[in-house]
């Protein structure tokens, strides 16, 4: 089972940037410490705090500077920004779980922003989230658990549902496959989600998606033609206890049940960013939901923004596709108006709004 592969890391850098304060930050979720950074304005008091919530895949945000182009223009407009590792990653403790559900991901960010409050900064009263990709799904969540978080950056979120039938369909059409081979993989795509799902041995599997585990695509995904039976038998197991949902309309899993109630409750600022050229997540269909939810809530402000060249990560691209954006990672390049779209947004949905 792969979720949407959600965006690496914003490793770029910037320039001349200003001062700021950096020190460490560790809080317990789950019965772990998680360990990351705080960073805070240099030499006046923040105005309002944003914790980076992460996408799909590990985490090393101390000893490779994440986010530090986002992190020091926030500390610039006054903000503190909080980041920390997922367990078993960077100094934090635990064991990393790539299908970490995303239900406990948002207990982490409820358990943060508690741990934020207790340090009494400046700026508490507005606390609020950046996240990306997966963050789409786990910040909502986090949100219903902790009313007193005040606004909400979504950088390519996504829809409740499955996203990896949207990413290798995508990025068939890229690598050169025709329609009548897009066809073919797909429906061997559906048939190996349904043997998981539904029931099925693992040799029926095997039968079932012979030619799509050949695919040179999905072997840059997986490195093999050969799954694991081990975790064909896991996330069977998941199925059947009940963790994993299937949508019967779509046939596709659910990751967030209600997730559409949940948005239309979300009574907060929402900027929503996404690339046109996004291939890993179905960003047409994510902004219809939000239009359709934030965007229908008198008590709710929803800004939507869309990039034409932006990739996942809302980097500078061609055609969007998977082989591109670990090219584009060597140097990436934001799509113009990127930063200003987030910094005006704040300036004026957050830092200048009194009151909830």
């Amino acid at each position: 089972m792969a979720a949407a592969l959600g965006a690496l890391a914003c490793l770029a850098g910037r320039a001349q940037a200003a001062p700021m304060k950096t020190e460490p930050f560790e809080f317990v979720a789950g019965g772990r410490v998680l360990r990351g950074v705080i960073d805070l304005p240099a030499g006046r008091a923040p105005r309002a705090v944003l914790l980076f919530v992460h996408g799909y895949g590990r985490t090393d945000v101390v000893a490779q500077n994440w986010y530090y182009d986002l992190r020091s223009r926030f500390t610039d407009l006054g903000l503190a920004t909080v980041v920390w590792d997922k367990p078993g990653c960077g100094r934090s403790e635990g064991t990393f779980d790539v299908n970490q559900p995303v239900e406990s991901s948002a207990r982490e960010v409820a358990a943060a922003v508690r741990q934020v409050r207790e340090k009494t900064l400046p700026g508490v009263g507005k606390i609020g989230l950046w996240g990306i990709s997966r963050a789409g799904w786990i910040a909502p969540l986090a949100m219903a658990q902790d009313p007193g978080i005040r606004f909400w950056i979504s950088v390519s979120g996504t829809d409740d549902k499955e996203n990896f039938p949207y990413f290798i369909e995508s990025n068939f059409r890229i690598e050169g496959r025709s329609e009548a081979q897009i066809r073919r993989l797909m429906s061997e795509w559906r048939r190996g989600f349904e043997l998981t799902a539904r029931g099925g041995t693992f040799e029926s599997y095997l039968v079932a998606t012979q030619t799509l585990r050949h695919d040179p695509f999905m072997l840059l995904l997986t490195g093999s033609t050969d799954p694991s039976r081990t975790e064909f038998l896991e996330d069977q197991g998941r199925f059947r206890s009940g963790r994993f949902k299937v949508d019967e309309a779509t046939g596709l899993m659910v990751y967030v049940p209600g997730f559409r109630d949940l948005l239309a409750h979300l009574d907060v600022p929402v900027l929503a960013l996404f690339g046109e050229k996004d291939r890993n997540v179905d960003w047409r269909k994510t902004r219809a939901l939000y239009t359709e939810t934030i965007g229908r809530n008198p008590r709710a402000r929803l800004t939507v923004k869309t990039f034409p060249d932006g990739n996942h990560n809302i980097h500078r691209s061609t055609t969007g596709g998977y082989r591109e954006m670990l090219q584009i990672l060597k140097d990436p390049r934001m799509s113009e108006g990127y930063y200003e779209t987030i910094l005006e947004w704040l300036r004026t949905q957050v830092l200048d709004v009194d009151g909830p």
